[in-house]
């Protein structure tokens, strides 16, 4: 199973609100870039705003990010958005054999694993920063 896509989502949505200085941040506006639908884009901006990365006011159009890009890091999107409970990345097969050596314990092992492995993830995502995501887009 793949992370959710919430997650990209989430960065693009993010890096479309920092790149519009001029207008307002829709969602309707978003949706157009992203390629979904505007509900898709309102409900990921709720848990955004949520998580404090968003500021977003009701009846009023748009949002905008609560700081600079360069202070967001993606373990903080990743997390904002619920990509994957905690020591969840990897999922292991249900129901092995319990009459076979390896069914009875192949969990036990390969479990330890994917949490270093989901936890090596995590730890890349906080060292990259929105803002280093946003310095990688071209301006038009």
């Amino acid at each position: 199973m793949n992370i959710s896509t919430r997650f990209a989502v989430a960065i693009h949505i993010l890096t479309l609100i920092d790149s519009n200085k001029e207008g307002k941040s829709t969602s309707e506006w978003i949706a157009v870039s992203v390629n979904t639908n505007p509900v898709v884009i309102r409900r990921i901006t709720g848990m955004l705003h949520k998580a404090g990365l968003v500021e977003v006011r009701p009846g009023v159009a748009g949002a905008k990010l609560t700081r600079s890009p360069a202070e967001i890091t993606l373990l903080q999107i990743y997390r904002a958005v619920n990509a994957v409970e905690a020591d969840s990345l990897f999922s292991i097969h249900e129901h092995p054999n319990p009459s076979c050596p390896v069914g009875q314990n192949i969990a036990g092992a390969i479990i330890p694993v994917f949490s270093l492995a989901q936890q090596a993830m995590e730890n890349v995502l906080q060292e990259v920063t929105l803002g280093q995501i946003v310095n990688q887009i071209p301006v038009s």
